[in-house]
């Protein structure tokens, strides 16, 4: 089987989101098993946070899966996981607490929030036409058109870099809201804290993946352009 040198750098973006993803998993198991002082649950911090907020018109819903949580600012719909919604530890509140930031985002028109919304048909242009451009123009020998493929796929690492700046900022709201209506106290805030960095720290590792995969791509084409 033919070996490319430049896989490197795709098994190094794999060995990266697989760290990441070991980590996040790891720290909310064991922050699963520390239960809040308080007995709230999840959802029951969710809506105290949202009604902190003056939100009114943003549902909870529970869907299934571990860690599947997401706000849909369309929908205004703040969907908490099976692993989450009903559970009173502090990594599910934590959890819950970081949506509920980005309900807050919405309803404040936190600028990078509406920057990645509107992004949201750019990026998928990006991610749908980057690969196959990429592919037919370097099986067939068109460096131009591979090119082209490789200028789509910036749109897609674009996406990912104006995304850390919403899940950072949502993660440190949802930790000052905890410790301010004292939903968490002490070691239990230390730990929903600890939770929500694992998980930035996913799309931190998904972003160099992507660089990485990006600078394969530019790498490719250069050497196809040469040997034209």
């Amino acid at each position: 089987m033919y070996w490319d040198s430049t896989y490197y750098l795709v098994l190094l973006g794999a060995l990266i989101c697989a760290l990441a993803s070991w980590n996040v998993k790891s720290t909310y198991r064991k922050y699963s098993d520390v239960f809040s002082r308080r007995g709230i649950t999840a959802q029951e911090a969710a809506m105290r946070i949202l009604r902190s907020a003056g939100i009114y018109d943003v549902r909870i819903e529970r869907i299934s899966g571990s860690l599947t949580d997401h706000y849909s600012p369309n929908e205004k719909v703040l969907r908490l996981s099976d692993s989450v919604y009903g559970q009173t530890s502090v990594a599910a509140i934590g959890v819950a607490a970081h949506e509920c930031g980005h309900a807050i985002q919405h309803k404040e028109g936190y600028a990078p929030l509406k920057l990645r919304s509107a992004s949201v048909p750019i990026a998928n242009i990006g991610s749908t036409l980057a690969w196959p451009m990429i592919l037919l123009g370097l099986i067939l020998g068109f460096t131009g058109l591979a090119q082209v493929g490789v200028f789509l796929f910036t749109f897609v690492v674009l996406f990912q870099l104006i995304t850390l700046p919403v899940e950072f900022n949502a993660s440190r709201r949802a930790i000052a809201v905890l410790e301010g209506q004292n939903l968490l106290m002490g070691e239990e805030l230390s730990g929903a804290e600890k939770v929500l960095r694992a998980a930035a720290l996913t799309y931190v590792a998904s972003l160099l993946s992507t660089i990485l995969q990006l600078l394969r791509l530019v790498l490719l084409t250069q050497r196809n352009r040469r040997s034209d």
